[in-house]
C-alpha cells in the first residue's frame, strides 16, 4: 500500500472545509429548494437516484469536497483494493496484512475481471453450489427417506449472520414457497432451541458458517444443533453443511455433506455476496435470482470507480456523510428505509460501517485527531416516526438521515383508501420527513416550532428486487470503504471486537475447572454471573 497516503487534516482542502463549516447552506431560507437545486442535486448509479438537495451544501462546499476526496486518492484506492493490494494492514505494526476482494465475488460478470484469480475462485465455488442445487432439485440429494429437503437453517454470528439474513427478508417474496430460511446466531441457547422445535428436522439442511472455523458461539450452536438431530434419530454429517475456509477445521467431509470455501481476502461483514449469502439465498429464491443480486452489486462496484464526484453516487454518499460528520459535527447517522422489507437491513450496515469505520488510529499506527465513523442506528418508516422521529425534528442534537424508498411495493397488491394507495403514501411520508427536516416551520408557539437545518438524503429506485438489492448493498460496501480510505484508516480488521472475547475465555476457563487464581476472574465471578465464585 502507497505510504503516501495522509491523514485527512494534512490534505489542502481540509481547513477549506472547515471554514466553509462556519456557514453550511442554510436550508431554512426562502426559496432554499427551488426547482433549479431540486433537479441539479440528484446522482444516479445503477437504478438508484441519490436526492441530496436536503443536504446543508451548495456548489462551492461540493467542489471543496471533490477536492478532498481527490486529494485522499480515494477513488484511486478503491481501484488498488478491487486489483488485490493489501490494504487490511497497519504499517510497521502486526495486523491481518490481507488483500481486500469482497468485490471478486460479483466480478464473475466482468469481461476483464479486477483480479482475475479471485474472480475466479469465486466462480468455481458459484459453481459447486450451482450443482449442489441441482443435486437437491432433482432429488439426487434428500434425506434417509428420499423426501426433499425444505427447510436451511443457518447458523453463524456477526458477518455470517447479519447481511444474509437481511438480503434474505428483504428478498422473501422472491423466495420459494416450498423453502425457507432460518438463523440461528446468539449463543444464548434459547435461540437455538426456539428455532430448531418446531421444524421437521428429518427435512432441514444447517449451514454453519465460520471462516475460521473456530468461532465461539458458532460452534457452540453447531454442537446443540447437532444434538437435537442426534435426539431426533438422524444423523448430522446427512444434513450440516460448511462454509469456511479451506484450511479451516471445518472443512471435514466426514463431518459435513458439502463444503463450500470462504477465501481470507473477505472480511466477515462484506461476506454477503460470497457463498456464506450465496448458499441460503440461493436456496431460498433460487441460483439465478442470486446472479441478478450479484450483478447489481457488481455494477455498482463498477460505477463506484467513476472519478467525477457528482457522477459517483457512492463517493458522493460518502463525501457528504463527512462533511457532517467532520465539519458539521454530526455525531450519528440515522439510515431509515421506507419499506418493511429492509427492517434488518440497518443491522447490517451498523455492523458494516462502525466495525469497519470505528477506529482512532490512521494505518500507521498513529492517533487521529478527528472523528471517524459515525453510531449507526434507524427502523422502517412509517413506523420510525411514531417512535423517535419526534427527536429527529426537535431534540437538541442534529441527526443526519438517510432515507431509502421505492416507488412501488414488492408484492404489487394495494388498495387505494382516501384516495391514495398505500405506497403513495409511504414514498409521501418519505419526502414529506426530508423536507421537514431541512426546512423546520416557525410558529409563536415554541413547542411547535422546528429548528430546520436537519440534513438528509434519499436513495430512491423503483422497486426492491434482487438486482436492486445487490445494488443497494454494493453503494453502502462502496461508501463505508470511501470514507476509510479519506480518513486514512484501516476499514478491513477489527481488533475491537477481541478484548471481550479474551476476557470471557479467562472467565470460561474459571467456569469450567473451577479454578479461582485469576484475580479479576474471582472478582467478576464473585461480584455477578455465576454465584459468589467461591
Amino acid at each position: 500500500m502507497d505510504n503516501n497516503f495522509r491523514n485527512m487534516d494534512l490534505l489542502p482542502a481540509y481547513d477549506k472545509l472547515r471554514q466553509a463549516a462556519r456557514h453550511p447552506y442554510d436550508l431554512r431560507m426562502p426559496e432554499a429548494l427551488n426547482p433549479q437545486r431540486l433537479a441539479g442535486y440528484i446522482a444516479h448509479a445503477g437504478s438508484y437516484r441519490l436526492l441530496y438537495a436536503t443536504q446543508r451544501v451548495d456548489d462551492s462546499t461540493l467542489e471543496l469536497l471533490r477536492e478532498l476526496a481527490e486529494q485522499s486518492g480515494a477513488v484511486e484506492q478503491f481501484k488498488m483494493m478491487k486489483r488485490g493490494a493489501v490494504m487490511n494492514r497497519i504499517e510497521g505494526f502486526a495486523s491481518e496484512n490481507r488483500r481486500v476482494l469482497h468485490t471478486a465475488s460479483r466480478d464473475i460478470f466482468s469481461a476483464s475481471p479486477e483480479n482475475p484469480e479471485a474472480a475466479g475462485q469465486a466462480q468455481c465455488e458459484l459453481d459447486k453450489l450451482r450443482n449442489f442445487l441441482a443435486d437437491l432439485e432433482t432429488g439426487r440429494l434428500g434425506n434417509a427417506r428420499g423426501e426433499m429437503f425444505t427447510n436451511l437453517v443457518n447458523i453463524g454470528i456477526g458477518g455470517s449472520d447479519l447481511g444474509p439474513r437481511a438480503v434474505y427478508l428483504a428478498l422473501k417474496p422472491f423466495s420459494r414457497p416450498d423453502r425457507r430460511v432460518l438463523f440461528i446466531s446468539n449463543v444464548d441457547p434459547d435461540d437455538c432451541v426456539a428455532v430448531l422445535k418446531d421444524l421437521d428436522l428429518s427435512r432441514t439442511l444447517v449451514a454453519v458458517v465460520s471462516k475460521s472455523g473456530a468461532t465461539l458461539e458458532t460452534l457452540t450452536n453447531e454442537a446443540l444443533a447437532k444434538k437435537a438431530f442426534r435426539g431426533a434419530g438422524l444423523d448430522p454429517a446427512r444434513h450440516f453443511l460448511a462454509v469456511t475456509g479451506e484450511n479451516s477445521p471445518m472443512n471435514d467431509p466426514g463431518r459435513y455433506l458439502r463444503s463450500f470455501y470462504l477465501f481470507d481476502y473477505i472480511c466477515g461483514r462484506y461476506s454477503t455476496s460470497s457463498l456464506v449469502g450465496g448458499l441460503l439465498l440461493s436456496f431460498a429464491i433460487g441460483f439465478d435470482n442470486f446472479q441478478k443480486f450479484l450483478e447489481g452489486a457488481n455494477r455498482i462496484d463498477r460505477a463506484a470507480e467513476e472519478p467525477d464526484l457528482k457522477r459517483n453516487l457512492p463517493l458522493l454518499l460518502a463525501m457528504l456523510g463527512i462533511w457532517n460528520r467532520n465539519f458539521l459535527n454530526c455525531e450519528t447517522l440515522a439510515i431509515l428505509p421506507y419499506s418493511q422489507a429492509l427492517s434488518r437491513f440497518v443491522a447490517h450496515l451498523q455492523q458494516c460501517d462502525m466495525e469497519s469505520n470505528g477506529k482512532s488510529i490512521n494505518r500507521q499506527g498513529g492517533a487521529l485527531a478527528y472523528h471517524t465513523g459515525p453510531v449507526i442506528w434507524g427502523e422502517p418508516g412509517t413506523n420510525g416516526q411514531h417512535s423517535f422521529y419526534q427527536a429527529l425534528h426537535q431534540g437538541t442534537a442534529v441527526v443526519p438521515c438517510e432515507f431509502i424508498g421505492f416507488r412501488h411495493s414488492q408484492y404489487r397488491e394495494d388498495l387505494v383508501v382516501d384516495r391514495t394507495s398505500s405506497q403513495e403514501k409511504l414514498v409521501a411520508n418519505l419526502l414529506a420527513q426530508a423536507v421537514g427536516l431541512a426546512t423546520g416551520a416557525e410558529s409563536r408557539n415554541p413547542n411547535r416550532r422546528f429548528p430546520g437545518n436537519r440534513p438528509g438524503s434519499i436513495l430512491l429506485a423503483e422497486r426492491l428486487t434482487p438486482e436492486t438489492m445487490g445494488e443497494l448493498l454494493a453503494i453502502y460496501e462502496s461508501k463505508i470503504a470511501f470514507q476509510g480510505f479519506v480518513w486514512n484508516i484501516n476499514s478491513f480488521d477489527q481488533e475491537g471486537v477481541q478484548l471481550g472475547k479474551v476476557l470471557a475465555d479467562r472467565l470460561l476457563g474459571l467456569v469450567a475447572d473451577g479454578s479461582i487464581a485469576d484475580p479479576l476472574g474471582r472478582a467478576i465471578l464473585k461480584s455477578a454471573a455465576f454465584g459468589d465464585g467461591e
